[in-house]
């Protein structure tokens, strides 16, 4: 008797294994036609370049005065999409352009390492191969901050000015003393066994603009959810957020030069150390051995651009029109 139960068991959690094997495969399949499908069905909405035999979307809106580049925070599904209420604001007396690093949005996927050396190398030959000319004003977000600091210190014939929108700088780990963040491998994943297009669709908030109803177009948030099944975390993704601290480190040194325009937006700081360290004096202290520079505190979280896009773009204008380096 006792045997026989035994085997009833062993033989439920066979079948239930077997199931779900069954049923993670039938998802997986899913996906990849899915993405196929959905590849042809939404094409790009900018242009191609090649970049070291890849594909990378460049897309542009406006035509006035000096390019403004938009550079996304790490893991931004699609910049393009992302940033689509601000580059409509800033297209309106400027050239906008927005690169998509390989991995992000419509542009392939790279076996290269996501060092900031690379990053950047791809950013300027995608540039140029769309006939984008510099001198640029670079508008980084987030992570990309680091980025922006590196392409400054080593190319600054072609920065005008940098607009930061609450930028991670290499100095904040030192500034701060906390550890740098990474990402498991195991994040690639979400990818290719179809999670991330359940989780989309179940749940489109964890990866939708948190913005008022309007500020995105409902075919903006259904290209998003897409999006988001052919690329959320993938592998190219994963290794950039693991070479953060190598990035760190290949760019500590570094500071904006004194003369290049410096603008900075941050929300308000909502931490505040027992030594009085916050985000608003870690700016302060990058900002003021700088000719140029100005910090601004709008309300909103990191993502400012989804809620105050409007503001940063008059704020953008007037600091670009009263910097004298500009004229």
């Amino acid at each position: 008797m006792k045997t026989k139960r035994t085997f009833r068991f062993t033989r439920m959690i066979r079948n239930i294994v077997l199931g779900l094997t069954a049923t993670m495969l039938i998802v997986v399949l899913v996906n990849q036609v899915l993405s196929r499908y959905e590849h042809k069905k939404y094409p790009a909405w900018g242009q191609y370049v090649e970049v070291d035999g890849k594909k990378m979307h460049v897309y542009t809106k406006g035509t006035e005065g000096s390019a403004i580049v938009l550079l996304s925070g790490l893991g931004t599904i699609s910049p393009v999409l992302d940033f689509e209420p601000l580059i409509n604001e800033l297209a309106n007396h400027h050239k906008v352009v927005v690169v998509e690093p390989f991995g992000y949005g419509w542009s392939d996927m790279t076996d290269k390492e996501r060092t900031v050396e690379n990053i950047v190398g791809e950013l300027r030959s995608a540039l140029q191969k769309a006939k984008i000319d510099g001198p640029y004003i670079l508008m980084p977000h987030s992570i990309s901050g680091i980025y922006s600091m590196y392409y400054a210190n080593k190319y600054p014939d072609e920065i005008k000015a940098i607009v930061g929108i609450d930028i991670t700088l290499p100095q904040a780990v030192d500034y701060f003393k906390e550890p740098v963040p990474t990402m498991p491998k195991y994040m690639s994943l979400v990818v290719p066994s179809g999670l991330a297009r359940l989780a989309s669709y179940i749940s489109p908030g964890i990866v939708l603009p948190q913005a008022d109803e309007g500020t995105y177009t409902v075919q903006n948030l259904k290209m998003t959810q897409i999006i988001t099944a052919w690329k959320a975390y993938n592998k190219n993704v994963v290794n950039e957020a693991r070479e953060i601290k190598n990035n760190i480190a290949a760019t500590k040194d570094m500071v904006f030069p004194p003369s290049l325009p410096v603008m900075i937006f941050t929300p308000p700081s909502d931490k505040v150390n027992a030594d009085g360290k916050s985000n608003l004096t870690f700016y302060e202290d990058q900002l003021r051995k700088l000719d140029q520079h100005q910090l601004i505190i709008l309300k909103g979280h990191h993502y400012l651009h989804w809620t105050q896009y409007k503001q940063i773009s008059a704020d953008v204008n007037m600091f670009l029109n009263n910097s004298a380096a500009l004229e």
